[in-house]
């Protein structure tokens, strides 16, 4: 076993550990960068906020793509449409009644957050299904392409004009089209709080955080403790993946992963198994763009461009498909050098080199690396077009991983499908209580003959 397969199993704590650690390296390294560029406390609690809000989508993002391709072997790149969905139709029930003269140019059904939020899953659990009863006859790339052209047509319906606006119960509703949807439901901090007595407490502790931030310190205390409920539902994944994982279901659908004709022969109806585990993702994909968007104040379809889609996909092969460890981690190591790392340095650089000027094209930005060797303004260039060029570092480190680190951070993990520990102890402990020690040895064998399969979860 490598040095990197085994870190978890010596780490303090195993995978809880090795993921606290991780996290506790990556905020340490932003604060370290924030001292440097200068920023001020509130500056460096906002970073925290911001890097700690990303880690967590994307986490629950992973892991539950992980459910589909690491669990079930479902090769999912529709991911967005199922967020949109949640995302849509959780304001379709949330946002208030329409009244002629207010900002949102249509309402909703003016329902409590949480019903909004399950009925977002649902739909996005529904859609699931409706692609799933055709899809999942066909293998591999072609259920790929069956998904990704899934979610452009729902970026496209809520596109359309034709939804923007409509008749619902007798109440103005819609999508607001192109023009995107206002999000004027009750802040959700403030409906969780309210909704088990709270909120006055939260509004006093606001009020004690301004001896740490003085000026208006509620959009940053906002910040840290929305980042904090996002890790808290990651932790909620993550243990209903694992309990999903080692439960009957979960070993079968990693059964149906590694051979389906073979789940098939010894009874298994795998369409039910695939349906199924397929519902539960898109389920929670909605409910992680719920938590995503909701708190923005707005939404837009041309946010649900295929292109996040292959961020969650990024995050899911930085980790390693099959771990739900992995998947926490790829998020959280996506979401810090991937997705605001690039932004950050940018931030660095402009600090440190404050009176540099980048070139405005390609051209002035080359011409001197090509005629005198001068890298400065390729450097500066590069630098000022970084938003730009992320898509291009992404796509570097993807095929880097691909060519090198296949089967993710944690190395290629194995696990046993035996339901008993596979050792002598055990071999012998099962011998004195009423067998031989050949026939409990013989019986372990013929399990471990029968065990297999690559997830760590």
């Amino acid at each position: 076993m490598s040095v990197r397969e085994d870190l978890a199993d010596r780490m303090p704590g195993g995978d809880a550990g090795l993921i606290v650690a991780v996290l506790l390296v990556t905020y340490a390294a932003y604060v370290l960068v924030g001292v440097g560029l200068g920023y001020s406390l509130r500056g460096q609690l906002n970073t925290i906020a911001v890097l700690t809000f990303y880690i967590g989508v994307f986490a629950m993002l992973a892991l539950a793509l992980n459910l589909h391709w690491g669990y079930t072997g479902l090769f999912n790149i529709g991911i967005v449409g199922f967020m949109a969905v949640g995302v849509y139709v959780m304001a379709l029930f949330t946002k208030p009644i329409y009244t002629p003269g207010g900002a949102a140019q249509v309402g909703g059904l003016g329902l409590p957050l949480i019903v909004g939020i399950v009925a977002g899953m649902a739909a996005a659990a529904l859609l699931g299904l409706v692609v799933a009863l055709p899809a999942l006859r066909l293998r591999a790339d072609y259920l790929a392409i069956v998904t990704i052209a899934m979610s452009e047509i729902v970026r496209f319906s809520f596109l359309s004009s034709d939804l923007q606006q409509f008749q619902m119960f007798g109440n103005r509703v819609g999508f607001g089209g192109g023009s995107g949807l206002i999000l004027d439901f009750t802040d959700p901090l403030q409906a969780l709080f309210q909704s088990v007595g709270l909120w006055g407490a939260y509004l006093g502790f606001v009020d004690a955080f301004k001896a740490i931030v003085p000026t208006n310190p509620k959009p940053v205390v906002d910040g840290l403790v929305y980042g904090l409920f996002l890790l808290l539902f990651v932790a909620a994944y993550y243990w209903l993946l694992k309990r999903t994982g080692e439960s009957p279901f979960g070993r079968v659908l990693k059964a149906i992963r590694e051979d389906e004709d073979v789940a098939n022969s010894l009874g298994k109806d795998t369409n039910q198994f695939k349906i199924k585990s397929f519902m539960l993702g898109c389920a929670l994909m909605g409910l992680a763009g719920i938590f995503w968007l909701m708190t923005q104040g707005a939404v837009t379809p041309n946010f649900f461009r295929p292109r996040v889609t292959f961020f969650v996909w990024i995050a899911l092969i930085i980790g390693g498909a099959g771990s739900n460890t992995g998947s926490v981690l790829g998020g959280a190591v996506f979401a810090a050098v991937l997705y605001q790392g690039p932004r950050y340095f940018k931030n660095l650089v402009d600090t440190v080199l404050p009176a540099a000027d980048a070139p405005s094209s390609f051209g002035p930005a080359i011409a001197p690396l090509i005629s005198n060797l001068n890298p400065a303004p390729m450097f500066f260039y590069t630098v000022d077009s970084i938003r730009q060029l992320q898509l291009v570092v992404m796509g570097l480190v993807l095929i880097w991983l691909m060519h090198n680190r296949p089967e993710g951070m944690l190395g290629h993990r194995k696990e046993t499908a035996a339901g008993i520990p596979l050792t002598a102890a055990h071999a012998r402990a099962a011998a004195t209580d009423g067998g031989t020690a050949k026939n409990a040895a013989n019986d372990a064998a013929d399990d471990a003959a029968t065990a297999g399969g690559d997830s760590d979860e």
